[in-house]
């Protein structure tokens, strides 16, 4: 347990369904196993067996142990599975994260399925506390995600995301009223937008829009939204719509998003940005080094 740092995590992340969770690995193994594999069926023996270690080639934060092992156990159900790390753990250079062993040809073909999916998350997790840990400690300041995900993997991804100490956005359409700039043209403005989405909502419901500039600020403050998104405000005009918002009373939350970066995230959060939501958590967090080292058993 020395190979491996904890790191905070804030909250607690749920797993994914076990039924999302099957149904995403069968279809990526159908993908990958549907002519069979050509090569160990050819190259190795049937009875063969062997073990694997899941290795971390560089620091990352470890996520996906339940779903590595779910993809070897729908090949073959008498591979057995050890987690070396929890999720959330750190892990660097050649440390082992997940042992599994059983029948050598049933191991090669689940390898790669497997790994595509702990690769992703891990790769995801690991920018989210990269992320996290941009927002100074004094700061309540929220790393969100946004609904900008692979289509079908959003629950993994979401996932990671908790795991790397971040917090998720609205999960889909139904979770919450954002009214974005598309909502606000088709309405035929802020004004109006936030009008019918309070007449509409249940009362336990905040009403979020998009702003794009100063006066789209006032308009939104003084239609009553509970919560503003400056999208894509310069520092300059954040620092700006933050001072005017803490001057209403209530004052709603204030959210940031678009243009989002690492350096950015620190400045935004000492400025009082409550939340920052970071479309690249999901949509361009680059794949963990993960690789999979297998032995013969003697």
């Amino acid at each position: 347990m020395g190979l491996f740092l904890s790191i905070r995590c804030p909250q607690a992340a749920p797993m994914i369904p076990p039924t999302v969770v099957d149904a995403a690995i069968a279809r990526a193994l159908e993908e990958d196993l549907a002519g069979g594999d050509l090569t160990s069926e050819a190259c190795v023996e049937p009875d063969r067996r062997a073990s694997a270690v899941a290795l971390a080639k560089s620091w990352l934060v470890v996520c996906g142990g339940a779903v590595f092992a779910r993809a070897f156990a729908l090949v073959d159900p008498t591979v057995s599975f050890e987690s070396l790390a929890r999720d959330g753990e750190v892990a660097d250079g050649k440390r082992p994260i997940w042992r599994v062993e059983g029948r050598a040809r049933s191991l090669l073909a689940a390898e790669r399925t497997a790994l595509n999916f702990v690769q992703r998350m891990s790769g995801t997790a690991t920018l989210a506390r990269r992320c996290v840990d941009a927002v100074p400690p004094s700061s309540r300041t929220r790393i969100t995600d946004t609904r900008k995900t692979t289509p079908g993997l959003r629950a993994f991804e979401r996932y990671a995301v908790k795991v790397g100490g971040a917090h998720n956005h609205r999960d889909q359409l139904g979770s919450a009223v954002l009214i974005k700039d598309n909502h606000i043209v088709a309405a035929g403005g802020i004004t109006v937008a936030i009008e019918r989405a309070r007449r509409a909502a249940p009362h336990t419901t905040r009403v979020e829009v998009e702003v794009a500039s100063l006066d789209g600020l006032e308009e939104a403050l003084a239609a009553g939204a509970d919560i503003v998104m400056l999208d894509n405000f310069s520092d300059e005009g954040t620092r700006a719509a933050v001072e005017r918002v803490r001057r209403q009373s209530p004052a709603p939350l204030v959210e940031a998003s678009g243009g989002i970066t690492l350096e950015r995230i620190t400045l935004l959060a000492e400025m009082g940005v409550d939340v920052i939501s970071v479309g690249a958590l999901t949509h361009s967090a680059p794949s963990a080094d993960i690789s999979l080292e297998l032995s013969i058993d003697s």
